[in-house]
């Protein structure tokens, strides 16, 4: 099955909780999704499926554009780690002038493919792990639930930050994760958001915006 066919096959195509205009397709069951891609690629390990719901950060990222839409108004905009796409078409709907959503799951490219086209948003998909590469040109970088595992944390925030200190914008969401270090972000936003998946007890869920900061210059 190929994985456009997968991703129709195991979600349905609903409303995102808090944001009416915009649909995705999700799935009811983060186990019954979860073990379906296991025995699909025949990985026992295979990781979580993050494209099939939408995280408490990347609702807070999607609600933050809608209310503040000059965030990425004329911008160029790459959303890491997209996963359903959600803050991508949220960037689109906001007056982005283009938007790239880059992630390392197959599964993901797919489903933000369909979920762009489903909304009428053009975004550029590309599967990809930009995390050792030197950031890209671009004047918004978007991150939303990337502070879930330490190892990718670290790497996450390291890149973040390059980023920042060549003049990009970075605008993160987090529902409040152990691996995200505030020191490196400002409080910019915060909302009650409802996860569509209660893994780690997000059912119910305060999420923050940030804007990542620039170290201090050494003296």
């Amino acid at each position: 099955m190929n994985e456009r066919a997968f991703v129709v096959r195991h979600t349905r195509l609903q409303d995102v909780p808090g944001l009416p205009h915009i649909r995705l397709h999700l799935s009811d069951d983060i186990y019954s999704v979860w073990g379906a891609v296991q025995r699909e690629i025949g990985e026992p390990d295979a990781p979580i499926p993050y494209w099939a719901f939408a995280w408490g950060g990347g609702l807070a990222l999607a609600t933050y554009l809608r209310e503040h839409p000059e965030a990425v108004a004329g911008c160029r905009v790459l959303d890491l780690a997209s996963g359903s796409g959600l803050d991508a078409i949220a960037a689109m709907h906001a007056g982005a002038a283009e938007v790239t959503a880059v992630d390392i799951d197959r599964y993901a490219i797919a489903a933000i493919g369909l979920n762009a086209r489903t909304n009428r948003a053009k975004v550029e998909v590309k599967r990809v792990d930009l995390l050792d590469d030197e950031p890209p040109d671009v004047d918004v970088i978007l991150a939303g639930d990337c502070w879930y595992e330490e190892t990718f944390a670290v790497r996450v925030t390291a890149w973040l930050q390059r980023a920042r200190e060549r003049g990009i914008q970075v605008l993160i969401g987090d529902p409040g994760r152990r691996y995200l270090d505030p020191s490196i972000a400002q409080e910019i936003a915060s909302y009650e958001v409802r996860s569509t998946t209660d893994l780690e007890d997000l059912g119910r869920s305060h999420a923050t915006v940030y804007a990542v900061v620039a170290r201090p210059a050494s003296t």
